[in-house]
């Protein structure tokens, strides 16, 4: 029994020493369309995946059919697997543009569509069953000249924004359904200027509705943000969040509670690069910019998803030739400094258009991609565990303010007791997850006083296999695993 036990622990530890040396790292590209016309992923704006435990959702528009169509396609595993395309649109112009959001599930899509005329029109469409089957398309908007929707999702409440052509010039509009996409309020016009306002991004937490743009008003483009705390009733002024005479545009916005984060492109550096700026009160105040990038090439079509304050942020970089790449940065300490970059794709044709998604602590990216034949396809690639440069897995040591220990589930002892010491007094969040991003169960979410913290992690009823923790301490973040026996 001794030497059995002994050989249980030794396969234990090499076995949890494979999977964390393998799970940490970005796992490789799948390819998500394989058909001889176009496929391709959105602008940055909106967001062609999302994530809902182990639910994945990806759309993008198609030419596969003649004219340009709105495609879907799903997981169920976290990624590890893919269903079959499924077309969402069958109209006689074409639809494109697509953006999607999800909350439990109920997924939300919104796109431009020029059957009815015009630039576009925006349409809507939805599943209540996680993508399994669809309603009808419903027009949003009645104008002919409305593109570039992006849509936001918090419960039954869901949030539209694009940029219309009504009123003589482009002006961001934006509109809200508060039972889960069934009716929808009159449009709202968010800027008045004389002048355009382009590509809003709008993103939710709770009641609070964020918005960014980029304008003309100020003689260059220039970033503006507008923030709604009713949940989209009113709606509070104009802020400019950029001020050189440089172009800011493209930019990107996610939200955690009341940390806002926003990306951006910027050419103040002579050459494009990937900016960021956070507010850590719900929008009412905004930090400094902050360079992401630095290099010689151009860096474009940033895209970015935030849990708790964990920040994840992707785009395109031309630094390493003429064809694109994708590119990823994170942030453990809720954007208040970011790791280094890490390159995604490595092939001989471009890669743009990236968006990202998180769900417990997988990352899940899509992006266009034409290494086949020169034909634009969709792809994919996740990151089990939310790992990024300088979190460390099982096995290593915790900074020394922040020591933890742990032992592990087995057949003769079902729990697992996780230790850690608090240095000083904090919110404190500690969840398992199972490899597919699933919460099952929650152990801590409160604020503690500092001191020395014991957790017991019950592990009857779940099936044997790797299981992750991850804990949340303010601005400290760390992911780890274990794995349980039976």
């Amino acid at each position: 029994m001794k030497n059995f036990l002994l050989c249980l622990f030794f396969s234990l530890g090499v076995l949890l020493f494979s999977l964390t040396e393998s799970q940490a790292q970005w796992q490789p590209d799948v390819r998500l369309t394989v058909d001889p016309n176009v496929s391709m992923t959105t602008h940055n704006n909106a967001w062609s995946i999302a994530s809902s435990g182990s639910v994945v959702h990806v759309v993008w528009y198609d030419d596969r059919d003649l004219n340009y169509e709105i495609y879907y396609k799903r997981s169920t595993d976290g990624g590890l697997t893919w269903g079959t395309d499924t077309r969402l649109t069958n109209a006689v112009g074409d639809s494109w543009r697509p953006s999607i959001a999800v909350s439990g599930p109920m997924v939300h899509v919104v796109w431009t569509d020029v059957r009815g005329g015009g630039f576009g029109t925006v349409f809507y469409k939805r599943s209540t069953d996680e993508g399994l089957t669809w309603q009808a398309d419903t027009a949003l908007t009645n104008s002919p000249d409305a593109l570039y929707p992006s849509v936001a999702v918090s419960g039954s409440l869901v949030h539209v924004v694009w940029r219309d052509f009504r009123d003589g010039n482009w002006r961001i509009y934006y509109k809200r359904s508060a039972d889960g996409g069934a009716s929808w309020s009159p449009d709202t016009r968010l800027t008045n200027g004389t002048v355009s306002s382009l590509d809003a991004s709008v993103a939710v937490s709770d009641s609070v509705v964020h918005v960014v743009w980029q304008d003309l008003r100020d003689g260059n483009w220039e970033i503006y943000y507008k923030r709604s705390s009713d949940r989209g009733e009113n709606w509070g002024t104009d802020t400019r969040l950029t001020t050189h005479s440089a172009v800011s545009d493209q930019t990107s916005i996610a939200v955690s509670g009341l940390l806002v984060h926003v990306v951006w492109r910027d050419d103040r550096d002579g050459n494009t690069e990937i900016y960021a700026k956070r507010s850590a009160d719900g929008g009412l105040s905004w930090g400094a910019d902050i360079r992401l990038t630095n290099n010689t090439a151009i860096s474009r079509y940033p895209s970015i998803a935030t849990s708790d304050s964990v920040v994840h942020v992707v785009w395109q970089d031309d630094r390493d030739g003429p064809n694109g790449e994708i590119y990823y940065k994170g942030s453990t300490d809720a954007g208040l400094s970011w790791e280094a970059d890490t390159r995604l794709t490595n092939n001989v044709g471009g890669s743009d258009l990236p968006s990202v998604a998180v769900s417990g602590p997988v990352v899940h990216v899509v992006w266009r991609d034409n290494r086949d034949d020169l034909n634009w396809e969709v792809y994919y690639k996740r990151n089990p565990t939310g790992n990024i440069t300088g979190i460390t897995n099982i096995g290593s040591e915790f900074p020394e303010e922040f020591k933890i220990e742990q032992n592990y589930p087995n057949p003769f002892n079902p729990s697992t007791i996780i230790k850690y010491d608090l240095p000083a007094a904090g919110h404190v969040t500690l969840s398992v997850y199972d490899v597919l991003g699933r919460e099952v169960q929650k152990l801590v979410n409160e604020s503690q006083a500092a001191g020395r913290y014991k957790v017991e992690f019950t592990a009857t009823g779940l099936a044997s296999g790797v299981y992750l923790y991850r804990i949340t301490v303010g601005s400290f973040v760390q992911t780890r695993k274990l794995l349980l026996l039976r």
